[in-house]
């Protein structure tokens, strides 16, 4: 199958600053691939370079197994972006947000109120941009994005700045167009979003990918510890070895009501992070 998003040994510099350094990855039709690092480790150039926004140093990007240097408007149209950078017209209502992308698309008025409609901005139609909360705004950026029917979304810390009510929705609007089939890149320093969205994740220290895979095959990786914590119904807690010789004494717990919760011993994504690179994930 042909992959929807490539990137082969790709490299950055800005002066002499090193921002990414043979990065390789590769994302599939339908898939939720993420960029996990902390701000400033070089998710946004990449996404800019996957976009043919900016040119990389050395190596390929390729969407749809085209070069993204070589990219023409025909090619742009089959996916959106959303990034922090691309603002909203705030003296425009949210409809008319959408009408001078549609002018330029050439979609008509159906569409822009069926976006609407999805983002949940439907009764927001005639409010200015400027009046809009956080979580609004994004809602119309990411109405921006879907209004030409893309394959292909690039998401640029999609939650950022959102209470955590208000990302749960944004959250639960990308699930929805992953549901229709699209693919989907997306950055994020928010490693509960990730596990909760991604099939995969990349995660970026130093312009470096130190470890890449599905959110929780990464995190069973690195559990060297494989015990099974027990929350016991009298309020006292038990760590088992995670083997087939604690199967009785779990069964017999089981068996007498005895047990509140059971949890393994996987560390999390911002564990794995920290110990690989040193540093906390959400900075």
């Amino acid at each position: 199958m042909k992959k929807k998003i490539e990137a082969k040994n790709i490299c950055k510099s800005f002066g002499d600053k090193k921002v990414l350094d043979g990065i390789t990855f590769a994302v599939e039709k339908g898939e939720i691939c993420g960029l996990l690092g902390p701000s400033g480790a070089g998710k946004t150039t990449l996404i800019k370079i996957l976009t043919g926004q900016l040119e990389c140093d050395s190596g390929n990007a390729l969407v749809n197994g085209i070069d993204s240097r070589q990219l023409t408007g025909t090619e742009c149209r089959r996916f959106g972006i959303m990034m922090d950078n691309f603002g909203l017209y705030e003296r425009l209502s949210c409809f008319d947000n959408l009408k001078v992308f549609a002018g330029i698309y050439g979609i008509g008025k159906n569409r822009i109120y069926e976006v609407l409609e999805a983002v949940g901005l439907a009764d927001s139609a005639k409010k200015a941009a400027s009046e809009l909360s956080n979580g609004m705004s994004s809602r119309l950026r990411l109405a921006r994005v879907l209004l030409h029917n893309p394959e292909i979304l690039f998401l640029d810390e999609p939650t950022s700045g959102l209470d955590p009510a208000t990302a749960e929705e944004i959250q639960g609007l990308i699930m929805t167009e992953k549901s229709k089939g699209r693919t989907i890149f997306l950055t994020t320093h928010n490693m509960t979003e990730a596990e909760k969205l991604c099939d995969n994740i990349a995660l970026l220290n130093e312009g470096k990918i130190v470890e890449y895979g599905n959110p929780q095959e990464i995190c069973r990786r690195y559990n060297y510890r494989k015990t099974l914590k027990i929350h016991l119904g009298n309020g006292k807690d038990m760590e088992i070895p995670h083997d087939e010789k604690s199967a009785e004494i779990v069964a017999n717990l089981l068996k007498s009501n005895s047990v509140e919760t059971i949890h393994t011993s996987e560390p999390t994504l911002e564990a794995v992070f920290m110990e690989l690179t040193g540093k906390e994930l959400a900075k």
